[in-house]
């Protein structure tokens, strides 16, 4: 018999439910704002901005600030971690949202596949978003499909990675809105494999999920 381990109460249960109802509501999305810091500087060096922490600021102070109706269609802003304390030039915090995760890493034993790393300490770190008024979190870890298949290690890896990632949150109470199994198109296969191997990855995650009482 599997063993069950303590649910969240009706309170908890309630306002995750009540985050998750206010990002999707009708008309509203979530925006993905995430860019890390190299990403980031990608983007200034096209338009000839030094790279730095205030023009990074003011990059993301222009995306939120250019037009205030932009915000009667999002439900939730993903950012990166260097943007989570960062005001706009009215000195309010930009943050709905934060992408927990701490980037991919190899998964030894494979032929490039990898993994995403952040577990450690993610509860504590949770405990201070909500803390900071943070409401919900997103975690990516990215796959290849590899002549026609994806490794069987990689799938299981990184189901459990995100069904632990998605635990930690919710016993938190923060919302894991944001479940992303990354599929890379890159590949000679067709479409129809490709969502073959989609179908494949998320059954895998969604076990997961209810394995670890999500």
């Amino acid at each position: 018999m599997t063993y069950q381990s303590p649910s969240l109460s009706p309170e908890q249960k309630k306002e995750l439910s009540d985050i998750t109802q206010r990002i999707v509501a009708p008309g509203k999305g979530i925006l993905a704002a995430d860019e890390s810091t190299g990403t980031m500087g990608k983007y200034l060096r096209k338009i000839n901005m030094e790279y730095n922490e205030e023009n990074r600021r003011y990059f993301c102070d222009l995306l939120f600030s250019v037009d205030p109706s932009v915000t009667n269609s999002v439900g939730g802003v993903i950012f990166f971690h260097e943007t989570l304390y960062q005001k706009s030039d009215n000195s309010k915090l930009f943050p709905q949202v934060i992408k927990v995760d701490k980037g991919t890493a190899a998964l030894n034993g494979t032929d490039g596949e990898t993994t995403t790393q952040g577990l450690d300490g993610l509860s504590e770190q949770c405990a201070q978003n909500k803390k900071d008024g943070f409401d919900f979190a997103e975690w990516k870890c990215v796959l290849k499909i590899r002549d026609g298949c994806l490794l069987a290690l990689a799938i299981a890896k990184n189901a459990n990675v995100l069904a632990r990632y998605a635990s930690i949150c919710q016993q938190n109470g923060l919302a894991p809105s944001i479940e992303e199994p990354e599929i890379l198109p890159d590949g000679g296969h067709d479409l129809l494999h490709c969502q073959y191997v989609i179908e494949k990855v998320l059954a895998a995650v969604y076990k997961a999920l209810s394995d670890h009482h999500v």
